[in-house]
């Protein structure tokens, strides 16, 4: 199978670092689906939440059904409302409760909008003017407004093209009034679900929570089902919100528990009318769940979200996940794997049954190019002694299955179905199943393209068999972290070069069509007033019109999980690339970009410093494709010090600009919509200075030499 360019395992060790990053940590920058966010216009203001993602969402008109109100308002840069060709045109987003809003971010389409208001509203009906334009030029535009409402509309009224008018995102930001219920923030949120049935692995229960109104959880036709969420610590509940699509509960209850095994019900009804529903509810618990005992139709149970909203404070950091209840446990984990065929060559190299059963999120099983690109293909795995099975995760290739089964045998002869779809749509699927045998097959049957199939992991959870203890791995920091296990401080004499006890100084060219050579530790020194020095000068060194510097922690240190940060003055001109970032440990030992994980805390380019990016790069999602967030400024970035931070744990990423959260990558999210995650291993540091390059362009005559990057400090906290 090659869906991908590069082996999926690892290849002969490389020499030596090179820096793997692909032209573009952004097209990012490439307009027309732009993933700016709001601009910061004062410190309050930029840290006030984000209200409308995930909320209701309703508009005047929409083009056609592949473009409703509800994209707007989903986090995805990629999908959009688009009105009918028509003036005025409107979209509104119910907030869920009052909210004082204090800013509005609209990421129009090409068509938008050159004359329009944004307005809020107590009730829906009666609505007020907060900002005002008649010259729009489309683009982001992020508008400090002050204004207060549970419901916050765009009007359009002029157009700027004969199409209607589209918005790739609606951001409507502020603070909910003080009631003690957060009814904007949703505890539910991307935390592990799981529900007595789906109907299909297109219907997962994490659908529900996983703030996109466009997917949803549906069990199978029967009663009693449910659907539960584990928000991984306790907490105490105000409100629950249930988003019902046409196959609704007519009598259901809300309830909550403890230990995900006694429940206590905290409201019930028999009355249920479906739609939308927004429920007071008082209790106390880790877990929270809808059991619906009645249906309105002859399908079964299905939500396009449920949402919790809590009144007690938030935990710091994402809350860990906890095991399946019952005994559950890993009964897959390097035992082992068979297949229809596998694929060792250039393009999936040694992806034999077994990496799917590793751990692994960078490596895969993928049938063979030149016997294994038809149906059906199959890979099962042998749990060593007869299992009782609960539940199967796979994690997909884009050479996924559209149709398959997962099977159960006491032989690897005579297979029993325990779960069947045809309407599989790849990335990560959980599917709870109930079965026995010391066999558990994916038995595919149709493909989803001219590849073959192609798994990342294939995880099988339940009792018995004779699991295989999987590696520890290091427990999440809380946060703030504040145990020191890194830090440079640059307080060295002037003239000082950074500490080769922390530093490794790697001179060379760099990759992305760069224009620089790195020297060999000639371009980097303290300046005896607690920086360091990188500087970038116009000469010729190594072939090259200009020099800078690189230097990374791979030899001396590593880190998997905690606080990263730098306090950073970055240069200003046209060409320079600034960046603080890191890369798996395990592409020094031989693992290619960008199977061992690339995570970007800052870049900057120097022709545009109010602008500030942060991504990850991985196999299904790198280089111009990699998942992360650009950042909008009022203020000049080279003009002062700033500290970019990430904090990172098992359950995500938290990206920081002088402590205002600018980006958090959910690993969940990323699994269910993007491809593995693979950056649950260590990682070491990098800072350094390009010049020139794919994505920040050359140098001109207005670019100041020499330029320098200054570094206050960085530290690593667990």
């Amino acid at each position: 199978m090659n869906s991908h360019p590069v082996p999926a395992a690892d290849p002969p060790p490389v020499p030596h670092l090179r820096r793997r990053r692909g032209a573009a940590v952004l097209a990012l920058v490439a307009a027309l689906v732009a993933t700016s966010v709001a601009a910061v216009t004062g410190s309050a203001r930029g840290a006030d939440p984000l209200l409308s993602q995930g909320r209701p969402a309703t508009a005047s008109s929409t083009e056609n059904a592949a473009f409703p109100a509800s994209a707007a308002v989903d986090g995805d840069t990629g999908t959009r409302w688009s009105s009918a060709a028509a003036d005025p045109q409107w979209l509104r987003v119910d907030l869920g409760a009052t909210a004082t809003v204090t800013q509005v971010v609209l990421n129009w389409e090409a068509a938008y909008a050159t004359a329009y208001q944004v307005q809020v509203s107590a009730d829906g009906a009666a609505w007020t003017t907060i900002h005002s334009t008649t010259s729009g030029d489309g683009g982001v535009d992020t508008l400090a407004v002050t204004g207060s409402g549970r419901y916050v509309r765009v009007l359009g009224t002029a157009r700027a093209t004969v199409w209607g008018y589209s918005l790739w995102e609606f951001r409507v930001y502020g603070t909910t009034a003080g009631t003690g219920c957060d009814t904007a923030g949703n505890a539910a949120l991307n935390r592990p679900a799981t529900a007595s049935s789906t109907e299909n692995a297109a219907f997962p229960a994490s659908a529900a929570v996983d703030g996109n109104a466009g997917t949803r959880w549906s069990s199978v036709a029967a009663d009693p089902q449910w659907l539960r969420v584990d928000l991984g610590a306790t907490r105490t509940f105000c409100r629950v919100d249930l988003s019902w699509e046409a196959a609704y509960a007519t009598a259901y209850q809300i309830q909550v528990s403890a230990d995900g095994t006694a429940w206590t019900t905290v409201y019930g009804t028999t009355t249920g009318t479906g739609g939308s529903q927004q429920l007071t509810v008082s209790g106390t618990g880790r877990y929270v769940r809808v059991l619906g005992t009645a249906r309105a139709t002859g399908w079964g149970y299905s939500l396009w979200e449920f949402a919790v909203h809590a009144s007690d404070a938030p935990p710091s950091s994402p809350p860990p996940s906890s095991p399946p209840p019952g005994g559950d446990v890993l009964l897959s984990y390097n035992k082992p794997a068979f297949a229809s065929s596998y694929q060792d060559d250039g393009a999936c190299w040694q992806c034999f049954p077994a990496r799917a059963f590793d751990l692994d999120p960078a490596s895969r099983w993928a049938t063979s190019a030149t016997t294994g690109w038809v149906d059906p293909g199959w890979i099962y795995v042998d749990l060593g002694a007869t299992a009782t099975i609960h539940r199967v995760v796979l994690q997909w290739d884009p050479a996924y299955a559209t149709a398959y089964q997962l099977q159960t045998s006491n032989d690897a002869v005579t297979w029993t179905t325990v779960y069947s779809t045809t309407t599989s749509a790849g990335f990560k699927q959980t599917v709870n199943v109930t079965g026995t045998g010391r066999y558990v097959r994916m038995y595919g049957t149709a493909r989803s393209s001219g590849y073959g199939y192609s798994l990342w992991e294939f995880q099988v959870y339940g009792t018995g068999g004779a699991p295989t203890a999987p590696p520890p791995v290091p427990p999440d920091p809380t946060f703030p972290a504040t145990t020191l296990v890194f830090a440079d401080e640059f307080n060295g004499p002037a003239g000082g070069k950074p500490d080769p006890a922390k530093w490794t100084i790697d001179p060379g060219t760099g990759q992305n069509n760069e224009l620089q050579y790195y020297t060999d530790n000639a371009n980097a020194a303290m300046n005896g007033a607690g920086q360091l020095v990188m500087e970038a000068r116009r000469e010729n060194v190594g072939g090259r019109a200009y020099t800078s510097h690189r230097m990374n922690t791979g030899t001396t240190f590593t880190v998997q999980y905690g606080r990263i940060e730098a306090r950073i003055k970055v240069p200003k001109g046209n060409g320079f690339w600034p960046a603080f970032w890191m890369m798996g440990a395990d592409f020094l030992t031989g693992r290619p970009w960008p199977y061992n994980g690339e995570i970007d805390i800052m870049e900057i380019l120097g022709r545009d410093t109010y602008r500030s990016y942060t991504t990850l790069h991985a196999p299904a999602y790198n280089g111009g494709g990699g998942y992360g967030q650009e950042r909008v400024w009022t203020v000049d970035l080279s003009a002062d010090f700033h500290v970019y931070a990430v904090e990172w744990d098992s359950h995500g990423m938290r990206f920081l600009v002088d402590n205002t959260e600018v980006f958090y990558a959910s690993k969940e999210t990323v699994e269910s919509t993007r491809g593995p995650w693979v950056f649950d291993h260590p990682f070491y540091l990098i800072l350094n200075l390009a010049v020139g390059g794919d994505w920040p362009g050359p140098p001109d005559a207005s670019t100041p030499f020499p330029s320098r990057m200054l570094v206050d400090y960085v530290r690593v906290y667990r």
